[in-house]
C-alpha cells in the first residue's frame, strides 16, 4: 500500500484526525530597539566590525549587550557577543537575518569590559572578535546555572567585607609600608582617589617581601572601595601570591559550606591554563559581580571588573606578558590602559626597573600614548635597603687578584668555597645555575665582551660567508672592531651549564644537596627544610625554605651564589642587561638579611653597570644607562616600534601603505637627530624541519622594525591593521603579521 495513503485508524463515528503541515514559523522582530549589533568569531581582520541582525520578540529581553547568541553567517553557525541594540539598521532588511540561539541571557561581557576591548584592540592595531577569543573563556552550560544561583539576592552580594584578621594585618603593614618607600603617601592617597594615576614600585630586598608589598595594596584598594587585577608572570608566583593572601586571612573562591553547594570567597584566581569549568566559574564570578579581586597570569588582564579599580602587574619586563596570538596585547600596556579607563591606579611592581618603567618616570604627558605615560616612582628608602639586604659581593677577576685567590680561574673560586662553608653551619645554601639551553654567540677574542652592531648595537651573528651581520637591523659589520678594546678578532662562544652537582660534591663533601630544574626527573621542588645543605637551581625554580616556627612563608638561605654570571653577557635580546640583573635581584632576594648573616656572591665577569645595581640595590642605575643607550640609538621605549614579518613582497607593499617608505613615517625625530623610520628587512632563517621548508613562501621570509615617535604609536596601529585587513581580503597567499611594541627584537 501506498505510504501516503496509510491513516491512522480511529474509533467508530469518530473522525481521523487531519495531519498539520508544519511550515516555517513565523518571526516577528522585537518592538524596543529590534537591530543587535554584534561581534562575530571570525578572526579575520577584515571582518573585525559588527553585524547587524535582527532580535525576536521571545529574545527581547535576553538578547542584551554583553550575551553570547548564535547566529548564520557565510552559511554557516557562529557564535557572537551582542555589541549594541539599536532601533534600525543601515543594511538593507531584505539582507537582515535574525538571531538564531541566546545561548545564555547571563551577560559575559559587561559594558565597561566592551569599551575596554575597543581600546586595546585599537591600540595593538587587533580587532574586537581578537580579544573577545582571548578575554572571553568558551562557556561551560552547567556552571551558569550554578553561578546564576549563587549570585541571585541574599547570596555572594553581601561577602564584601574582609575579616578581622586581614584588617589588623593590613593595618600593621600600612606603618611599615609608609616607612619604606618614598612617596608611600602618595601611592594610597592615589589608590583612595578616584582619578587615574600611575606608580613604578621598586621592591625590597627579603623572601616573597613583593608578595607582601602586593598584599597591602590590594587590601588597600578594597576597603576604599575599588576593586583589583593583579597580573603575575606565571603560575609559581601565581601559587606564591595566593599563598600570601591565606596567609593573611583572605579567603580563595571555592565551595562554600552551605547545603545548595554554591561558591564564595574573597577574591578568585584567572588563567588560561586553568580547567575549563574552573575558569568559566571563575569568569562569571566576576562578570557578575560576585567577586572583585582577582590574581592570575596573563589572561587576567581581561578580567570583566566593573568601576574604580586597582591595575597592578608584577615583573613587567617578561617574554610571558605578550599574548601569543593577535594582535599580541602585551599585559603592561592592556592593564594601563584599562586603568585609565576605570578612573582607578595602575601600578607596576619590580625587582629590575625596566626601560619602559624609567621612560614613564621621565617623560612627560605631552610625549604619551594610550599605553604610556608619566608615572610616580617608589623608591626604596635607603636606611631600610641596607637593613634588609644581604652582603652582596662581586668575586671577578680584578676581585679575585686583590684577594690573591689561588683559584681564580675556578668557577667557585677558593673565596666563594670558604664563604659557603661557613654559611653551611647557619642553614641551607642555595647555588644559582644558567638555564641548560645552549646558543652561540659572536664576541671579542680579546675582551670577551659580546660584539655589537655599530648601528643599533645589536647582537651580530656569523654567516656562512662573508662579514657578520646583525640580529636587530640586519646590517653588515664590516671593518668591524671593538667598542671597548679596538680588537678586530671575533670568537664563537658557546653558553650553557651542565655537570654542576658533580663539581660541587668534590668541593662540599658529605654535604647533602637538592637539585631543582624543570628538566631533573623530579622537576622542580617547591619547598626544602631550614637545615644545612646545598640547593642547586635554575633560574625561577628556587625552592622555598620552610621556617621552623611556621609565621614566615619563606625563612631564607644563609648564603646564595650565582655562578656563570659572565653568561648574561651575550644574551641577544634588546633587554638583555635588565633581564639579567632582574633574575639576579630576584635570586638574591631570598637570602637572609645582613643582620642575621645573610651573604650573597656573584661570581664570574659581568656588565659593571648591572654588577653595581645588584650590589647597591638600585635598580635605577641601570634602568637611566639603558635609557640613555636608548637614546642615542632611537631604540624603545624612547620610539614606539612595531615588527612586521612576512613574505618580502607583502613586507615591502605594507612598508609603502601605511607611510614608512615615501610617507610621513620615513624618519622618526628631526632635524640633526632624525633617524630611519624602519630597521632591516632582516631575512628570517627557514624552519628546520624538511616538512616545513616546501611550505610556498617560506624560502623569502623577512622582518623590519618600524620605529615612530611615542605620541604617533596609536596612529601607526590603525595604519598597520588597514593594511593587513586589505592585504587578507585580496586573498593574498603570503604571509603579513605584525605585533606592537615587541619584547624582542629578533
Amino acid at each position: 500500500m501506498d505510504e501516503s495513503q496509510a491513516q491512522q485508524p480511529a474509533l467508530d463515528g469518530l473522525a481521523p484526525p487531519k495531519r498539520r503541515r508544519r511550515g516555517p514559523a513565523r518571526r516577528v522582530p522585537a518592538e524596543d530597539h529590534p537591530v543587535a549589533q554584534v561581534i562575530l568569531d571570525v578572526q579575520a581582520t577584515h571582518l573585525g566590525r559588527t553585524f547587524d541582525y535582527l532580535v525576536q520578540r521571545r529574545d527581547e529581553h535576553t538578547a542584551v549587550p554583553g550575551v553570547l547568541v548564535r547566529v548564520r553567517f557565510g552559511g554557516r553557525l557562529v557564535n557572537g557577543i551582542v555589541w549594541k541594540r539599536i532601533s534600525s539598521s543601515q543594511t538593507l532588511a531584505s539582507s537582515l537575518k535574525f538571531i538564531e540561539r541566546v545561548l545564555s541571557p547571563e551577560v559575559l561581557v559587561p559594558e565597561q569590559l566592551r569599551e575596554d576591548i575597543g581600546d586595546i584592540a585599537d591600540a595593538y592595531g587587533g580587532t574586537r572578535a581578537n580579544i573577545l577569543r582571548l578575554a572571553v573563556p568558551p562557556r561551560v552550560a552547567r556552571i551558569d546555572d550554578e553561578q546564576r544561583f549563587a549570585a541571585g539576592p541574599g547570596f555572594g552580594k553581601t561577602r564584601y567585607g574582609l575579616s578581622e584578621g586581614t584588617l589588623a594585618w593590613h593595618e600593621a603593614q600600612s606603618e611599615r609600608f609608609a616607612a619604606s618607600y618614598e612617596s608611600a603617601q602618595a601611592l594610597r592617597q592615589g589608590i583612595g582617589g578616584r582619578t587615574f594615576q600611575a606608580f613604578v614600585l621598586d621592591t625590597l630586598p627579603g623572601p616573597l617581601r613583593w608578595a607582601t608589598d602586593a598584599a597591602w595594596m590590594m587590601v588597600e584598594a578594597l576597603t576604599v572601595g575599588k576593586s583589583v587585577v593583579l597580573v603575575l608572570p606565571d603560575s609559581r608566583s601565581l601559587d606564591e601570591m595566593d599563598a600570601m593572601l591565606a596567609s593573611i586571612g583572605m579567603r580563595p573562591f571555592s565551595p562554600g559550606k552551605v547545603e545548595h553547594g554554591g561558591w564564595t570567597g574573597d577574591y578568585v584566581r584567572l588563567g588560561s591554563s586553568m580547567p575549563p569549568a574552573e575558569r568559566y566559574r571563575s569568569y562569571r564570578a566576576l562578570a557578575s559581580g560576585q567577586l572583585r579581586c582577582v590574581i592570575g597570569t596573563r589572561a587576567a588582564m581581561y578580567a570583566p571588573i566593573e568601576g574604580p579599580a586597582l591595575f597592578a602587574i608584577v615583573d613587567d619586563g617578561v617574554y610571558q606578558n605578550a599574548d601569543g596570538h593577535m594582535p599580541y596585547a602585551n599585559a603592561r600596556g592592556v592593564q594601563r590602559l584599562r586603568a585609565r579607563n576605570h578612573h582607578g591606579v595602575f601600578a607596576v611592581i619590580s625587582f629590575a626597573r625596566s626601560a619602559a618603567s624609567q621612560w614613564e618616570c621621565e617623560v612627560s604627558r605631552s610625549e604619551a600614548s594610550g599605553v604610556t605615560g608619566p608615572s610616580t616612582a617608589l623608591n626604596g628608602l635607603p636606611s631600610v635597603i641596607k637593613n634588609d639586604m644581604p652582603w652582596i659581593r662581586w668575586l671577578n677577576r680584578e676581585e679575585l687578584s686583590r684577594l690573591a685567590d689561588p683559584t681564580m680561574g675556578a668557577r667557585v673560586p677558593h673565596t666563594a668555597v670558604s664563604v659557603l662553608t661557613k654559611a653551611l653551619q647557619e642553614g641551607p645554601v642555595l647555588l644559582s645555575v644558567p638555564h641548560d639551553g645552549v646558543h652561540q654567540v659572536l664576541s671579542c677574542a680579546n675582551c670577551h665582551r659580546r660584539a655589537q652592531c655599530r648601528r643599533c648595537t645589536g647582537p651580530l651573528r656569523a654567516k656562512s660567508s662573508g662579514a657578520p651581520q646583525c640580529m636587530w637591523c640586519g646590517a653588515i659589520a664590516v671593518d668591524w672592531h671593538c667598542q671597548h678594546c679596538s680588537s678586530q678578532r671575533l670568537q664563537m662562544i658557546r653558553v650553557g651549564a651542565a655537570g654542576t652537582a658533580m663539581e660541587l660534591r668534590q668541593l662540599f663533601r658529605h654535604v647533602p644537596q637538592v637539585i631543582s630544574t624543570p628538566q631533573q626527573p623530579r622537576g622542580i621542588v617547591e619547598s626544602v627544610a631550614d637545615r644545612p645543605q646545598i640547593v642547586i637551581a635554575t633560574p625561577g625554580a628556587e625552592p622555598h625554605v620552610l621556617a621552623h616556627d611556621g609565621e614566615a612563608l619563606h625563612a631564607g638561605y644563609s648564603a646564595v651564589a650565582i655562578l656563570d654570571a659572565w653568561t648574561g653577557l651575550y644574551a641577544p635580546g634588546i633587554d638583555a642587561r635588565i633581564d639579567t640583573l632582574d633574575t639576579w635581584m630576584r635570586i638574591v632576594a631570598q637570602c637572609r638579611p645582613r643582620s642575621k648573616g645573610g651573604q650573597a656572591l656573584l661570581i664570574g665577569e659581568a656588565d659593571p653597570i648591572a654588577a653595581q645595581s645588584l650590589m647597591t640595590w638600585s635598580p635605577t642605575v641601570l634602568a637611566t644607562r639603558e635609557l640613555a643607550d636608548r637614546r642615542e640609538t632611537g631604540m624603545p621605549p624612547v620610539v614606539a616600534t612595531a615588527c612586521i614579518w612576512g613574505g618580502r613582497d607583502a613586507v615591502m607593499q605594507t612598508l609603502g601603505e601605511i607611510g614608512v617608505v615615501g610617507g610621513d613615517f620615513t624618519v622618526v625625530g628631526e632635524g640633526n637627530d632624525a633617524l630611519p623610520g624602519f630597521l632591516g628587512p632582516v631575512p628570517i632563517p627557514q624552519p628546520k624541519s624538511i616538512a616545513a621548508r616546501q611550505f610556498e613562501g617560506t624560502d623569502d621570509r623577512v622582518r623590519v622594525l618600524v620605529r615612530v615617535s611615542p605620541d604617533r604609536r596609536d596612529d601607526l596601529a590603525g595604519r598597520l591593521r588597514t593594511a593587513v585587513g586589505r592585504h587578507m581580503a585580496s586573498r593574498d597567499r603570503q604571509e603579513l603579521r605584525f605585533q606592537m611594541d615587541p619584547k624582542n627584537l629578533l
